[in-house]
């Protein structure tokens, strides 16, 4: 860039600028009274996804950020519209997911004069962002925004919260000498992996799980976890969040770990000699919930240092996941089979064994639905994988019903995107329109419980033109499954505590551009779940409702004996 002088209009100008400089096409949000940011956003070409909530803005951007692997944007206003959003930004964090939120503020002039919606906005965010920043003079518009975008797509990527006060957006904004560029990325995979502790154990390991965590997505390009584990003779499991990032259908693969892994996968963790957690965090779900957690070495690597759990013993490795395990790989072929004193191929049956023992669970509770009144939720998932076509993505919510799809083999290939440990109601239900404009060229498809898509309902029916082609699997059980399952298990009133009253499926959403059925009979399953694609693959939004039963539980969660029996 040569220029030596640019002169902008206001902030926002400025702002945006940066935005379309470092690739940003999308925004979300719901903008205060300030609209002179869409102005700013309509001349440079930006498109904005207009929201009716700003927590479901937050999750739509979230959702944008997990499945692009880009930066995404949201737009805010400020006061109750900043704390609203505080919980999508909870979100986010957790979920390392490159976000940064630009949000209006009480002009400078007025602060502590109890000016309209006046709040410390920067304390309300910063312990639920990398970075919180209120630009306090119109020359620190384009420095601060240049380092919320640096630090939003890391390492390690995170949300970062940028405040513009009114009088400091309406200010003109002159920059002398070029505008700052993204930094230059060095990819480390030429360079050598020391063959330190880490390594020691990998070698010597006759038993090894590798364990894959959400921070793999988008780093296993070329299939190097899968060539590490083939390399290694590892099983292969992920966290929650990890699922997706590695090939569901590889003869090593075995579902998630911990609470929502079936009995076979648990037994054969807990008989594993080795973990190799990649850019995971080892979160409660992970290594609690009914898994018996194997007393074993556990090797951690992440690029950031407050993943690394301190709870394990094991080396720790501080570095980017990728650049292990190629390093790693490269190391066990020059060293051959030196250090295995257990022929690789009796972990490798053992392995095969909890493969097929799942196979056989899914295939017996799928003929078990079968016999059953109603549409169970294994049968309504097998449908959905029967029918979809590739590139998919599943976007999930974390409700006691929803947690089907977590359970492999019942929902296999394809994308995932599932919240993160902190789980908030509505979260798959909105970001789901952000994973859409991430990859319109995706087969979408939300799988969410009434009280989540209730959350969303009206930016589901607002944005239905904006994100088209997404189709919402609404399980209903007339309220929150998870909290109704523990008010039986202490013997609570039902009647006093109404969590869940199953019955009829919320109101149905209207519009043209809307496809909405209500499903009960087994044999027309099929069919409505194919017409209903049918009309996202056009353009619209399909909703299915589907009343579900309240015993209808994934078995992993009946076996860690978290719900009543």
């Amino acid at each position: 860039m040569t220029r030596t002088t640019e002169r902008y209009a206001d902030a926002w100008c400025a702002v945006v600028d940066l935005l379309v400089a470092n690739g940003v096409d999308t925004c979300f949000g719901l903008p205060g009274d300030d609209l002179e940011l869409l102005r700013a956003l309509d001349a440079a070409g930006l498109d904005l996804v207009p929201c009716r909530d700003q927590r479901n803005a937050m999750y739509m951007t979230t959702g944008y950020a997990l499945q692009s692997g880009r930066l995404a944007v949201c737009l805010l206003g400020k006061g109750p519209a900043v704390t609203h959003a505080a919980t999508g930004l909870l979100e986010a964090r957790e979920s390392g997911a490159p976000v940064l939120v630009l949000a209006a503020g009480a002009p400078e002039r007025r602060r502590g004069s109890g000016g309209f919606q006046e709040l410390d906005q920067v304390a309300v965010v910063a312990p639920l962002v990398r970075w919180a920043y209120r630009i306090g003079h119109p020359d620190r518009v384009v420095p601060a925004t240049v380092t919320a975008l640096t630090r939003a797509v890391g390492p390690p990527s995170g949300p970062v919260y940028l405040e513009v006060p009114d009088d400091v957006r309406t200010a003109e904004v002159l920059v002398t000498g070029p505008l700052p560029t993204p930094p230059e990325t060095l990819t480390p995979e030429s360079a050598p992996v020391r063959r330190g502790p880490a390594f020691a154990a990998i070698r010597a390991s006759r038993r090894p799980v590798v364990l894959v965590g959400g921070g793999m997505r988008h780093r296993n390009g070329g299939g190097a976890v899968e060539r590490f584990a083939e390399r290694l003779g590892a099983a292969l499991l992920t966290t929650a969040s990890g699922r997706g990032a590695v090939d569901e259908r590889h003869p090593l693969f075995c579902g998630v770990a911990g609470l929502y892994a079936s009995a076979p996968a648990r037994e054969l963790l807990s008989s594993c000699d080795l973990v190799v957690s990649l850019a995971g965090r080892l979160e409660e779900t992970v290594v609690e919930g009914g898994t018996p957690w194997p007393s074993v070495t556990v090797v951690q690597v992440n690029v950031d240092a407050a993943g690394l759990s301190s709870e394990f013993s094991g080396p720790r490795v501080l570095g980017d996941a990728r650049h292990a395990v190629l390093g790693w790989s490269q190391a066990l072929d020059e060293d051959g089979g030196a250090g295995r004193t257990e022929a690789p191929e009796v972990w490798a049956d053992r392995i095969a064994a909890a493969r097929e023992a799942m196979s056989l669970q899914a295939e017996a509770e799928l003929a078990r639905a079968a016999t059953l009144p109603g549409i169970r939720i294994a049968e309504l998932l097998a449908v959905l994988d029967a029918t979809a076509a590739e590139p998919r993505v599943l976007v999930q919510e974390n409700g006691l019903q929803d947690m089907w799809s977590y359970g492999f083999p019942f929902h296999v290939g394809g994308g995932s995107i599932v919240p993160s440990e902190q789980t908030p109601l509505g979260f798959g239900a909105a970001a789901a329109i952000g994973v859409k404009r991430a990859a319109p060229d995706h087969e979408v498809t939300a799988f969410v419980g009434d009280g989540a898509f209730l959350s969303a309902r009206a930016d589901i029916a607002v944005t239905a033109t904006a994100h088209g082609g997404v189709l919402y699997v609404v399980l209903c059980n007339g309220g929150f499954g998870w909290l109704d399952a523990q008010r039986a298990r202490l013997g609570l009133d039902a009647d006093r505590y109404p969590f869940a009253r199953p019955g009829a499926p919320p109101p149905a959403v209207d519009g043209p551009d809307i496809h909405c059925r209500v499903l009960r009979d087994k044999a027309t399953l099929t069919e409505e779940v194919l017409a209903a694609r049918r009309f996202c693959s056009r353009g619209g939004t399909a909703v299915l409702m589907v009343p579900v039963a309240p015993d209808d539980i994934l078995p992993a969660l009946r076996d860690a004996v978290v719900v009543p029996q």
